[in-house]
């Protein structure tokens, strides 16, 4: 299929769009927070792949590169909006030591998402990062332009905002 796209096929274009848009636009939706700028990134993001599709060298899997490239395209609309991302004067949490978000407490995944959803941007942004997208701390810094403490202590207050977010939902 990847072939037939670098060919300029368009039925095979539109199925690669059909098989990743899904996913793709609900990391666009985490990182972003508005559907209404999910959807023009997703958009980006896919012209910018299929314009770029010959550097596609196969060294990964497809999903994992037109990840990076929607992520880039969310970053880059952040950028735009002059998203700052504050160093906290909290201490940073040794994650061994805390406890688990949730705990025992069981939701689902309207909830959590809602929660993560209402989160002040710079949180969500580095929480979706870390805890959804799987980058570390120092490869957040590097993307963000930020220290790796900030990325640490905006993770951590992200953590700590949904724990709240979270259990104040249990108790109604």
């Amino acid at each position: 299929m990847i072939e037939a796209c670098k060919r300029g096929d368009q039925t095979a274009q539109f199925k690669l769009y059909k098989l990743y848009s899904k996913a793709m636009f609900n990391i666009c939706t985490r990182i972003l927070g508005d559907r209404a700028q999910a959807e023009d990134a997703l958009q980006e993001a896919f012209i910018s792949a299929f314009k770029k599709l010959h550097t596609f060298e196969g060294r990964s899997s497809f999903g994992a590169w037109i990840k990076r490239i929607v992520v880039n395209k969310c970053l880059s609309q952040l950028n735009k909006r002059k998203v700052f991302f504050e160093q906290l004067d909290e201490g940073i949490v040794d994650d061994s030591t805390e406890a688990p978000l949730t705990g025992q407490l069981e939701f689902d995944s309207h909830q959590v998402y809602q929660a993560i959803k209402e989160l002040p941007q710079g949180c969500r942004v580095i929480f979706t990062l870390y805890q959804l997208e799987g980058y570390d701390h120092q490869e957040i810094s590097e993307i963000l332009d930020i220290s790796i403490s900030t990325s640490k202590s905006q993770f951590h207050r992200a953590k700590k905002l949904l724990r709240e977010k979270l259990t104040a939902i249990e108790k109604d």
